[in-house]
């Protein structure tokens, strides 16, 4: 089965892009929604998480804090190392124990990281969704509610605009309010379809 890793910047229209590809009856693997699953309560990696930075990291009910969490990775790289090494492996497991039950000629696997994680090789074929700096930060403004220097202090830590449209093999790019974001997908949707058949 082709394997279609679907990547981008904060804000840039990754989850659109993705339940377009649903709408398709294209099976989607969520590394971002997995990782919630992974830490929730009674999950080992929440114990984990919990041994490695301390009570202060949990809620009162015992589930993770994420604000709290957002905060202590975002201003210190140490940390955010730390976090990663815990939920990384982990992720990329649950993904291969989702891919092996499926029956599709291909699937996308969405995964914001996919570069900084250095995993561009688990995927056949990179789908990036690109827009300005501009634009993700006005759209992460709008849904998150953080400040402009937070939303920075993230596009910072992610792979560069640059490199990521050098790797990709496909790129949509999703600056406008744009209509015509179904039909791109439905263009890659078909190629992607004929790529399969060629690997059969």
């Amino acid at each position: 089965m082709l394997k279609v890793g679907l990547t981008g910047g904060i804000g840039c229209g990754k989850t659109t892009v993705a339940r377009i590809f649903a709408q398709l009856n294209i099976p989607v693997i969520d590394a971002d929604e997995i990782a919630h699953r992974l830490v929730a309560i009674g999950q080992p990696a929440l114990a984990q998480i919990h041994q490695e930075f301390g009570a202060d990291i949990l809620s009162p009910d015992g589930s993770l804090n994420r604000k709290k969490l957002g905060e202590l990775i975002f201003s210190d790289p140490n940390q955010k190392q730390k976090l990663e090494s815990i939920l990384h492996p982990l992720v990329y497991q649950a993904i291969e124990a989702e891919l092996r039950l499926l029956n599709a000629p291909y699937c996308i696997i969405s995964i914001p990281l996919l570069f900084e994680t250095n995993m561009s090789h688990f995927v056949d074929r990179i789908l990036v969704v690109d827009c300005a700096v501009e634009t993700q930060i006005e759209r992460v403004r709008s849904r998150d509610n953080l400040t402009v220097e937070r939303i920075q202090s993230i596009i910072d830590s992610q792979a560069s605009r640059n490199f990521r449209i050098e790797q990709a093999d496909d790129l949509i790019e999703n600056s406008g309010t744009d209509d015509k974001l179904a039909e791109r997908v439905k263009k890659l949707h078909n190629l992607y379809l004929s790529l399969s058949t060629c690997r059969d």
